[in-house]
């Protein structure tokens, strides 16, 4: 791996990172709902990439749902539960969507789990709960359950998407689009005063939706495709890992997230752990989805 390729990976993790940060002053500091900004979000990634939406992919369920899974359904999660959990807290947890991803391959796929990988769910499992009793993690309240779910939910879209004859970008676009499906009446149901809160700052929702959706989802995730193309998984994806790091960095210096041992104990077992489990070969799982399990 050159430098111009450890250099491109380096600012997708920065973006990423970022983008949690930056969806905390959203659905936070803006008071932009959840729902509707992660529809908003998928209806951008949906439109730029929309030439690739044809021709239709052989498995039209599988895909929305999946798609659904690892897009906007877990965004949508996570966007509720940073409305009072922290950045930081919610770059850890997210880093349970490994097991969590081992686990449904287990149950679902008949994924063989040995010693090795074992001790990694395990030190990830530990380190989540440690970082989660935390005063970060305990002051986001029902924001944490959440950002659990939300790893859970992409977890899930992630076990499903080796089965799945679809390029990673087509499939970026049928998450969009499915997404949109779900999310606009939801958010229509649920939610009140969207356009309100647009409005209030159009602005900054402008650039913080073109962020999200352009540079993050097309821009970064498309760069990182490309990089696993040429390289081998098992050098690009744990390097994936300087997201969390990176998430709690930007989290005490943009939103002064409180960082203290405890959260930063539990996210270095928890990126152990996940850095066992990435290391370890498998044959059911999509593994570049073992970190970055959203879209």
């Amino acid at each position: 791996m050159n430098l111009r390729t450890l250099l491109i990976l380096l600012l997708c993790n920065i973006v990423w990172a970022l983008n949690i940060v930056v969806s905390k002053i959203v659905v936070g500091d803006l008071a932009v709902p959840p729902l509707f900004y992660a529809c908003a979000r998928s209806g951008m990634v949906a439109l730029a990439l929309i030439f690739l939406l044809r021709p239709l992919p052989r498995q039209l369920g599988k895909v929305f749902w999946v798609g659904l899974a690892i897009g906007g359904g877990s965004f949508a999660l996570l966007f509720v539960g940073l409305q009072t959990a922290s950045p930081s807290t919610a770059g850890v947890i997210n880093l349970l969507s490994a097991p969590v991803t081992v686990l449904f391959a287990m149950v679902f796929l008949g994924e063989r789990v040995r010693w090795r990988r074992g001790l990694g769910i395990f030190l990830t499992l530990v380190g989540v709960f440690i970082a989660t009793g935390s005063p970060s993690g305990i002051s986001g309240g029902i924001g944490v359950a959440y950002l659990l779910a939300a790893a859970v939910f992409g977890a899930l879209g992630a076990v499903f998407f080796k089965q799945i004859e679809i390029d990673a970008r087509a499939m970026l676009a049928w998450s969009g689009l499915a997404s949109v499906v779900v999310l606009a009446p939801l958010s229509f149901l649920l939610e009140q005063h969207q356009f309100d809160a647009v409005m209030a700052a159009p602005m900054e929702f402008t650039a913080a939706l073109l962020f999200a959706s352009i540079v993050v989802s097309v821009g970064a995730h498309t760069a990182y495709y490309r990089v696993l193309q040429q390289n081998d998984a098992n050098l690009v994806v744990p390097l994936t890992l300087l997201t969390p790091l990176m998430t709690i960095g930007f989290g005490a210096w943009i939103t002064n997230d409180p960082i203290g041992w405890q959260l930063i104990l539990g996210g270095a077992l928890a990126i152990i752990g996940v850095a066992i489990i990435v290391l370890r070969p498998s044959s059911n799982i999509f593994k570049p989805l073992l970190v970055r399990s959203r879209l």
